[in-house]
């Protein structure tokens, strides 16, 4: 899977920010004095792909339909999950395109599998924008992060923390699903930091993103190459490193390697505080959901992304998708409070539970 982006892509939240200013300012004209709907009055849909992994449900969607409500009050918003099975996406999609929606955001459960259901919207004239993941097919627009510096981030982080000669230490890598073409870009980015200076002991592909699934292989690699032996774990995400740590501590090891992570989910983000879990990959999914409303309301609109999108994308099978690509952060001890706290992504107390009062104090998150 290849991906050639071109523009600047970190002027983007200024970008988004200052269309969604202009959209709000714009007459809504949803209604005639006769009381006739106009082309404002819309239905959006929402097509996102699971509820293993926390963040489509608590906050990619409720983000999504707050961001369409603001930028279009009378639009309307369809939404499904498909549950990580593909042929159910691709019956949501049908059923979304008969329904009439206007314009469809997708999350793909496989970028390759959804390339015929992004056909057949394009062919009944509806545009799809990919969310989160590229997904194959006649797609009009694209909003994601750039996911090799995600992975790069990672592997960066997992390299600072080992403490071992290059060369010299082990890791395990419990990578993504491999349908999602993130999952590859991931693996890219952190094997671009980590080649030649670690010994990848085992690598697992995680089918789901599946908190057991990780669980059943941090197993195997332990058993494989002794609960002392390995130095670091390089996981794509916060839902496989729960299992990662879960298998970690059943093994009953003495002292938990770093293990790094995605996506800012509550009990990872915890996890960090109590030293058990290295870092995660911060992304604002607020950026992420207001880019794709405006996106699909222009869409919707019949206007072009011009104004929008900040770069271009290409995919097996289009090239230059308009597209908005934002930063990641890494998240540690050290910036919770500066980025997720005064992101409003979570709350001091949310974070700091009583049991968990001490370990904030030490490091420094304080109400």
């Amino acid at each position: 899977m290849t991906s050639r982006s071109r523009s600047v892509t970190s002027r983007a939240p200024y970008v988004v920010g200052a269309l969604v200013a202009g959209l709000l300012a714009a007459p809504s004209a949803a209604c005639t004095a006769g009381g006739e709907a106009t082309t404002d009055s819309f239905t959006v849909g929402l097509l996102l792909p699971s509820r293993v992994v926390p963040r489509w449900e608590s906050s990619d969607k409720p983000l999504i339909e707050q961001q369409l409500k603001q930028l279009c009050p009378h639009c309307r918003l369809s939404y499904a999950n498909a549950d990580d099975d593909s042929t159910a996406q691709r019956q949501q999609m049908t059923a979304m395109i008969t329904k009439g929606v206007r314009v469809v955001i997708l999350g793909a459960t496989d970028n390759r599998a959804q390339r015929s259901s992004v056909q057949e919207a394009h062919n009944a004239g509806i545009p799809v924008v990919a969310y989160d993941r590229l997904a194959d097919g006649p797609v009009s627009g694209y909003v994601s992060f750039d996911s090799v510096k995600v992975g790069t981030l990672q592997g960066q982080a997992l390299l600072k923390a080992m403490h071992v000669p290059p060369g010299d230490g082990t890791i395990v890598m419990m990578n993504g699903d491999p349908t999602s073409p993130n999952a590859a870009w991931y693996k890219r980015g952190a094997l671009s930091v980590l080649h030649g200076k670690v010994r990848i002991g085992r690598s697992y592909d995680t089918p789901g993103w599946s908190t057991n699934n990780a669980n059943a292989n941090m197993s195997a690699a332990i058993s494989a190459l002794g609960p002392g032996r390995i130095d670091g774990v390089l996981a794509a995400n916060d839902a496989m490193a729960t299992g990662v740590i879960s298998a970690l501590k059943s093994a009953q090891v003495g002292r938990l390697p770093p293990v790094t992570g995605q996506d800012a989910d509550l009990d990872a983000v915890q996890r960090i505080v109590k030293g058990e879990q290295l870092m995660t990959v911060y992304k604002s999914f607020h950026a992420e959901a207001e880019a794709a409303a405006a996106m699909a309301v222009a869409l919707g609109r019949g206007e072009k992304l011009r104004t929008i999108a900040t770069t271009t994308t290409d995919s097996p099978t289009n090239r230059g998708i308009p597209s908005v690509l934002l930063t990641p952060v890494a998240v540690t001890t050290a910036n919770i409070e500066q980025t997720l706290v005064k992101d409003g992504v979570y709350s001091y107390a949310q974070i700091c539970t009583p049991r968990l009062r001490a370990a904030c104090a030490k490091a420094g998150l304080t109400p």
